[in-house]
């Protein structure tokens, strides 16, 4: 399953990053790592952006990217 898919308030742990190396930085610099529970916090109404929330962090991630990580429901 892809982070994208999860809805408002659904948890997930992450299982792999599927994206270039400069994209994984990106991730890695957020706290978004393999292993790691993640919280869907908010979704915008055009469904363009979420708002996730890792170890007391929140970042804001365009759809497009958090599909490319690979979540466990």
């Amino acid at each position: 399953m892809k982070l994208s898919e999860l809805n408002k308030g659904d948890t997930g742990i992450i299982l792999s990053l599927n994206c270039d190396s400069s994209l994984k930085n990106r991730f890695y610099s957020f706290g978004i790592t393999k292993n790691t529970e993640v919280y869907i916090e908010e979704v915008t109404l055009t469904k363009n952006t979420i708002e996730v929330k890792i170890n007391n962090t929140k970042v804001a991630i365009r759809l497009s990217e958090a599909a490319k990580i690979e979540v466990k429901k």
